[in-house]
């Protein structure tokens, strides 16, 4: 007789402990129909299942084959101890999934026992002499090289055997639990963990052990660091993960972390042990990796900081006193290629040279570009010389802008820049006026009204363009904008005069402007 419950025990992996574990699912038909084969095997028998008939159907029709289920850190570290490095190497019924493999190549090398070529090292042998998933053989293994490996070998059977120790979430908590009780299942778990450390080489009693330590050797993904708030914490990982306030744990600054129990956002730590960092440092120092991180100072300036990483997890920074110049010059060129060359300090100089060119290239194609997306593509060519010792943008000089333009023009046309887009403008009273290359409708010139007296024809630039002459009062107010001086002169002039002359009766207004004398100053007494 062959009484059938429907269930199985099957192995399965538990990301949230990095485990193999038993677990109880619903058997498949295949399954369930060779149990009650067994009811026959040698003698007619009975089958009683006990669940309705229509559940059957149910039922899925075979188990997913182990293979494509189970973590494959042990398969891959048994394969390195056979002599094959690759699975393709043997035949399967069915193929390990390669990304798992890939997988546990990258966790057995990490643990130090596969080496950069794939071979198995001594310390690989060893952790695979163990009937202990590789992390927690690791975990042994290093517990019996500091002297606390009958310790490791008990947090090694704590996280393989479920429901012992109590509910703590504090590893040493469950430890005391597990050594206090008395039961038969206890005791037998206690046993084994013996059986593993001397297995592993421990020899008498164990010396002070640090298990956040131990802990964080199986799991060093699972290293975590308080965020602030109590109880939040971020793996090495990445991953952000909470503990229950209520728990001791949750003040701790350092955690390295056993279990973890699935969430949507970030998981729940299940069980932990504290963690010195001080300790952590001595113990994973040639695991961590330094970066020059780039940052801006109070007064605006460049300035580098070295940051102490393990994973995600900073453990510590500085400010350096003497950073490398070349990495500050490439993040200031970084900086105008990610927010463009208006970052940069133009000045009066250097922009005036940019719209001047630019008002050239407009009628002749052969002059450079200096506008904004060719100046970002050439960078190097231009600004890197520029940066040299800088720490920031800000302390760029307009005259270096300029100079480091005028590197752009070829020599041919840097002869006849200033002849066709000269920088100012010489009025007839012998003074020069800035031109504005960049004005709305062209290049302009802002000038008084009385300087320009005696003038009968209209100043160009380039190629014959007109310049705009905003003509200003006595008090620098606009008068007009003009690009036809003469026609001003014989047109408007008369209403402006008016108005003019009765809002600044010191100041000359001719009747007839372009055969008057030009003047800056105003009109002698009596006149």
């Amino acid at each position: 007789m062959v009484i059938d419950a429907g269930q199985a025990r099957v192995p399965r992996f538990d990301p949230a402990s990095g485990l193999t574990r038993l677990v109880t699912v619903r058997v498949s038909r295949a399954s369930a129909g060779q149990r009650r084969g067994r009811a026959g095997r040698t003698q007619p028998g009975v089958c009683y299942r006990l669940w309705d008939e229509a559940e059957t159907r149910a039922l899925v029709p075979f188990e997913r084959p182990e293979i494509l289920e189970t973590d494959l850190s042990r398969l891959t570290l048994d394969l390195a101890r056979w002599g094959a490095r690759d699975a393709g190497d043997l035949s399967f019924l069915d193929r390990p999934p390669q990304a798992a493999m890939a997988e546990a190549r990258a966790l057995l090398t990490s643990l130090g026992a596969l080496d950069a070529a794939g071979a198995l090292t001594a310390h690989g042998r060893a952790m695979s002499d163990l009937p202990l998933p590789p992390r927690l053989a690791h975990m042994v293994l290093i517990g019996v090289a500091r002297g606390t490996g009958r310790r490791a070998a008990r947090i090694a059977a704590l996280l393989t055997e479920r429901g012992l120790g109590g509910r703590s979430a504090d590893l040493s908590t469950r430890l005391e639990g597990l050594v206090r009780d008395r039961g038969q299942r206890a005791k037998a778990v206690l046993a084994q963990a013996d059986r593993w450390a001397r297995l592993a080489g421990q020899r008498g009693e164990d010396a002070a052990s640090d298990d956040g330590l131990l802990l964080a050797e199986a799991f060093p993904e699972r290293i975590a660091k308080a965020r602030g708030k109590p109880g939040e914490f971020l793996l090495a990982g990445g991953r952000g993960v909470m503990l229950d306030a209520v728990e001791a744990l949750s003040r701790e600054p350092w955690l390295a972390v056993a279990e973890l129990g699935g969430g949507a956002a970030r998981d729940r730590i299940l069980l932990a042990a504290r963690l010195d960092e001080g300790d952590l440092r001595a113990a994973f120092e040639a695991r961590m990796t330094r970066e020059e991180r780039l940052e801006t100072g109070p007064t605006g300036a460049l300035r580098a900081r070295e940051t102490l990483m393990l994973g995600k997890l900073v453990v510590g920074e500085r400010l350096i006193a003497n950073p490398d110049r070349k990495l500050i010059a490439a993040a200031l060129q970084d900086e105008v290629r990610a927010r463009g060359v208006g970052v940069l300090p133009w000045g009066e100089a250097s922009a005036s040279l940019r719209a001047r060119v630019g008002f050239l290239r407009a009628a002749d194609p052969t002059w450079p570009d200096l506008g904004d997306g060719a100046l970002v593509t050439g960078i190097g060519d231009w600004l890197a010389p520029l940066l040299a010792g800088k720490t920031s943008l800000a302390a760029v000089k307009d005259a270096d802008l300029e100079a480091a333009l005028r590197g752009l023009i070829p020599w041919d046309l840097q002869r006849r820049l200033d002849a066709e887009a000269p920088r100012r403008w010489t009025a007839p009273t012998g003074d020069t006026f800035a031109i504005d290359y960049a004005a709305e409708g062209g290049p302009r010139v802002d000038v008084r009204v009385q300087a320009l007296f005696g003038l009968n024809t209209h100043p160009t630039v380039g190629p014959g363009v007109p310049l705009t002459l905003a003509l200003l009062s006595p008090a620098h107010r606009p008068i007009q904008l003009t690009k036809d001086l003469p026609g001003f002169w014989r047109g408007s002039w008369s209403d402006v005069r008016k108005d003019m002359r009765g809002r600044y009766p010191k100041h000359p207004w001719p009747e007839d402007p372009a055969g008057a004398a030009p003047t800056t100053r105003v009109k002698l007494r009596g006149t």
